[in-house]
């Protein structure tokens, strides 16, 4: 593990980030752990950036249909959603938040989450955006047809998130073939360096450093019959 090169963009939440691959299961105790932690007060949140090598998760609404070939080992998520690929040249936000102290608000959380993710990815010359009745984060790709560049999927236990978000930098695009990516066979996969844009995972985590104030400062409770707070802030 490498201390990010920049401050933590707060205090009281850890921003950590590894350097090497971490398996999938290390990975998930350990956030389940920390999850534990901070509901009993004995840890900080925590941002947790990090690579995984290649392999395939299951969400709980994943149907073996869509798993195609199974060329990677195949994990069991324990968060919604259904498959995904993670692997070399992607970039996994681990999110361990504390919603009891921001709002109680998951629909508010997820929304923000994937606005921080834009904001990010538009500090990197992409034009990023949710796509109506579809999870993740789109753009167009090179060819002009609408394409993932995001995912994110999340698990909330006590009021304390787990899971999180990937970013798609610069990973093998043909490894997702194993897959129907979160169930959307319709619709390409694209990356930052098959947009033609520097692929720089550090770049990018540095934008996500700049914007994260912003999206940790929205998560709070909406008034009543606001679908989402803070959009303006």
């Amino acid at each position: 593990m490498s201390p990010h090169p920049e401050p933590a963009p707060e205090p009281a939440i850890e921003w950590r980030v590894e350097s090497a691959p971490v398996d999938y299961p290390a990975a998930l105790a350990d956030m389940e752990a920390r999850a534990a932690a901070i509901f009993e007060g004995r840890a900080a949140e925590r941002v947790w950036l990090l690579e995984h090598p290649a392999l395939y998760t299951a969400g709980t609404s994943a149907d073996p249909a869509e798993l195609l070939d199974p060329r990677f080992p195949v994990h069991v998520a324990g968060r919604g959603g259904r498959y995904t690929y993670h692997g070399p040249g992607q970039r996994i936000g681990y999110l361990n938040i504390d919603l009891r102290e921001r709002g109680k608000d998951v629909r508010n959380f997820v929304h923000h989450l994937e606005g921080w993710m834009i904001d990010a990815l538009g500090d990197l010359g992409i034009a990023a955006r949710r796509a109506e009745g579809r999870i993740g984060i789109w753009t167009d790709d090179r060819q002009g047809r609408e394409a993932k560049i995001g995912a994110l999927g999340i698990r909330v236990r006590r009021w304390v998130t787990l899971h999180g978000f990937s970013i798609n930098v610069d990973p093998d695009l043909s490894h997702f073939g194993g897959i129907v990516p979160c169930g959307l066979a319709e619709y390409p996969v694209t990356s930052i360096a098959a947009l033609g844009m520097k692929a720089s995972t550090a770049a990018l985590d540095a934008a996500l450093a700049r914007h994260f104030p912003a999206f940790i400062g929205r998560l709070r409770r909406c008034p009543p019959g606001v679908e989402q707070c803070g959009t303006g802030g």
